[in-house]
């Protein structure tokens, strides 16, 4: 349904496929400097996951020093000791050649011993390092071509990890778990609004809330060498960047994880997390900004906004 608005702009409102609906906003005038590589379904399907992947063009995969394909699984863990072991063991089983590295920093309990003897590569820091900081030092670490990055918290299914090893394998640079927040609400979360505020203005609306901010998500080495390691530690940047350097961003089969994480202790009744993830998402946006313009690279419309130059 296309509906007129003041002002010129038109919204069309769709349902999206998965389960968490969302609406969507088409701006009329989309930026004509950045290369949008095209994207094709080309995915093998695995049992149990839904039809719908993306991916690029595929690609011929570079070899590990083995010969053979390697997956490098990520796994960020602060007192996870409950969970970190379930979720290492779902991981291994992602692909036969996989290396699974916890970044076990500021742990209180037995974190670093239960991903160790569930098989994993478990580096250790006495302090916390901060928020994200763990997937940099992860991925300086790994050893991988496609890098999967998962939180310790959370045990997901392999079955439904796998698709985001196989879009990397078939083209992708980047691939985001097609979860987008509850938009439906009177009051919409700031980091959802964040999310889906980045995605327009890095002109990938069609992205919604889908963002490296949530976890599953995986990215290649050819990613990771192109934007930097650094970046990693502030997900929305990464992702803008991916993005408006001409990598191939998609999506697959979307994983609710907003109803499996663990809800945390706040502070002064707010979440002590929120406030950094959407200054991450505002040095997000500063970057487009410095780089496509004012306006993101988006029209004004053919506006005269300086005074002098609007006739009566």
């Amino acid at each position: 349904m296309r509906k007129q608005r003041r002002g010129g702009f038109k919204l069309n409102r769709r349902r999206h496929s998965s389960a968490n609906h969302y609406s969507k906003m088409w701006l009329p005038v989309r930026v004509p400097k950045l290369h949008m590589n095209p994207i094709s379904p080309v995915m093998e399907e695995e049992p149990g996951v839904k039809k719908g992947t993306q991916t690029g063009e595929e690609r011929p995969s570079e070899p590990s020093a083995s010969g053979k394909l390697l997956v490098s699984v990520i796994i960020p863990a602060m007192n996870e000791q409950k969970t970190i072991g379930a979720v290492i063991r779902e991981a291994r089983r992602v692909h036969p050649h996989t290396e699974v590295i916890v970044v076990e920093n500021g742990s209180s309990d037995r974190t670093a011993k239960v991903a160790a003897a569930a098989g994993a590569r478990v580096i250790s820091f006495p302090e916390p390092l901060g928020h994200d900081v763990g997937r940099r030092i992860g991925a300086e670490a790994a050893s991988g071509q496609v890098l999967l990055f998962l939180d310790g918290d959370i045990v997901i299914p392999y079955v439904r990890l796998r698709p985001f090893i196989q879009a990397i394998c078939a083209g992708a640079d980047i691939v985001l778990n097609d979860y987008h927040g509850p938009v439906n609400r009177t009051s919409v979360h700031p980091v959802v609004d964040a999310k889906h505020v980045l995605n327009i203005l890095s002109n990938r609306a069609d992205l919604g809330g889908a963002s490296m901010t949530g976890i599953p998500h995986a990215i290649s080495q050819r990613a990771l060498k192109k934007i930097g390691l650094k970046s990693l530690e502030k997900p929305p940047l990464f992702q803008a960047m991916s993005i408006v350097s001409g990598l191939r961003v998609v999506t697959v089969y979307g994983i609710a994880v907003g109803r499996m994480n663990a809800t945390r202790k706040k502070q002064d009744g707010k979440d002590p997390l929120v406030d950094v993830i959407v200054q991450d998402h505002l040095d997000a946006i500063a970057w487009i900004t410095s780089h496509l313009g004012t306006r993101a690279g988006f029209t004004d419309l053919k506006r005269k906004r300086i005074r002098d130059e609007v006739k009566p």
